[in-house]
């Protein structure tokens, strides 16, 4: 998750789309929406049809000072389709409180209600903060539903341990209101964060040929890369995508270009890397080729066959080597041994600005996992530790970390 604000940021004519679902926890929405609006926010609410048996719309209609949706029929002022216009409307959606049931239509694209139908029309950012009972939390069903949405870029706030309104004890509890708010605040802070910059990332493996049949490759995934290049699209950057031979969905918004071998992606990368802002290097490149490959599949002749090899390019740094004072540049580091040292080194040869150190575990691999570990490494060659998390919320934290440092930059070579 994104780095939050330690301040009270305004919310000024911020549009958020604040939904209520069914539990026990719709009580302290209430409290929610007054503090939205006292910072400044334009509020809607949309309510499913059990969030109503706990607090009534005329609640939420008070204190948003705004229209409430509790149904897909209902009649509307001027014509709409509501869970349309709210999505076209709302700059963030925020879910407080989020059912099991609801995290689960949400998940699997089920859409019977007002607010279940506008969640599959909604384009923008989205924070859920998640209350049930500790062991509808704890039931593995609804840990992939929550695991889902977060590889999907939404923000998960909670939920905490504590009491419980059965009179339990232990997680479920509603997070509280100061945590939510400041996970709002965050996210809509990070939306502004990359406006008119141009973002070039290079995700996935490349293949190296050996004869129309085999290859030498690696088993990256292209899921950091992806990540970043999807949240970058939504904090405002335009952003390219330069990706190797991976079986992933372009994120929205980002232009993609497809290559094959690790000089494919060179020519690639220099050709756009002139008019990049912040170029960010995920790709797990092929190390070595085929010296010469062959045109004809290699046949067995009952004894193996010699291999010549050569370096691949090093695009990292030979893009590096062109770098303007007014870029940022960011790499990946993945090692067995010596992790942070060889990070540093490649830092200092390659000319990142930020470099993410990944252990690669036989116990936690980081190669097709949607989740990653390590440490985010700055100029001054400070390591942040990193803990587990999935790719987009480690994606999140770079892409904050690199706005900062495009923000001093430019401030530096102001003219």
């Amino acid at each position: 998750m994104a780095r939050v604000p330690t301040g009270n940021i305004s919310l000024q004519d911020r549009r958020i789309v604040f939904g209520v679902s069914g539990g026990i926890a719709a009580f302290k929405a209430a409290a929610i929406v007054r503090e939205l609006r006292k910072r400044g926010a334009q509020v809607r609410v949309v309510m499913t049809r059990s969030a109503t048996r706990f607090v009534a719309p005329l609640t939420f209609a008070t204190l948003s000072q705004g229209p409430v949706t509790t149904s897909l029929w209902q009649a509307a002022d001027a014509w709409s389709i509501e869970h349309i216009s709210n999505a076209r409307w709302g700059d963030l959606l925020l879910v407080a409180p989020a059912t099991a049931n609801l995290v689960a239509k949400f998940a699997h694209g089920l859409a019977d209600d007002a607010l279940t139908t506008l969640f599959l029309a909604w384009r923008g950012p989205v924070v859920l903060a998640p209350a049930m009972n500790t062991a509808m939390y704890e039931h593995p069903a609804y840990r992939a539903n929550e695991a889902l949405l977060r590889e999907r870029g939404a923000i998960i706030v909670g939920p905490e341990a504590g009491a419980l309104a059965c009179g339990e004890e232990g997680h479920g509890r509603l997070a509280e209101l100061d945590r939510i708010l400041l996970a709002v605040e965050a996210r809509l802070t990070l939306d502004r964060q990359l406006e008119g910059v141009r973002v070039l990332v290079t995700a996935g493996p490349t293949r190296e040929f050996l004869d129309p049949t085999r290859f030498l490759s690696n088993p990256s995934s292209g899921k950091m890369g992806f990540a970043l290049a999807e949240q970058a699209a939504l904090l405002g950057a335009a952003t390219t995508l330069v990706a190797g031979p991976v079986n992933l969905a372009t994120p929205r918004g980002v232009q993609r270009v497809d290559v094959v071998s690790a000089d494919d992606m060179l020519r690639a990368g220099q050709e756009r890397a002139a008019a990049a802002d912040l170029l960010i290097f995920a790709a797990a490149v092929a190390d070595f080729a085929a010296a010469e490959p062959v045109d004809r599949k290699i046949k067995k002749t009952g004894e193996p066959p010699a291999l010549r090899l050569r370096e691949t390019p090093d695009i990292a740094r030979a893009i590096g080597e062109r770098k303007r004072p007014d870029q940022i540049l960011v790499g990946f580091a993945a090692d067995t041994d010596d992790v942070l040292d060889s990070a540093r080194r490649k830092q200092r040869e390659k000319r990142f600005d930020l470099v993410l150190a990944n252990p690669v575990e036989a116990r936690e691999n980081v190669f097709g996992s949607d989740y990653n570990r390590g440490w985010l490494i700055g100029p001054d060659g400070h390591a942040e530790p990193l803990d587990r998390m999935t790719k987009h919320e480690m994606a999140n934290r770079i892409l904050l970390r690199a706005a900062q440092l495009l923000a001093a930059r430019k401030g530096e070579h102001a003219p």
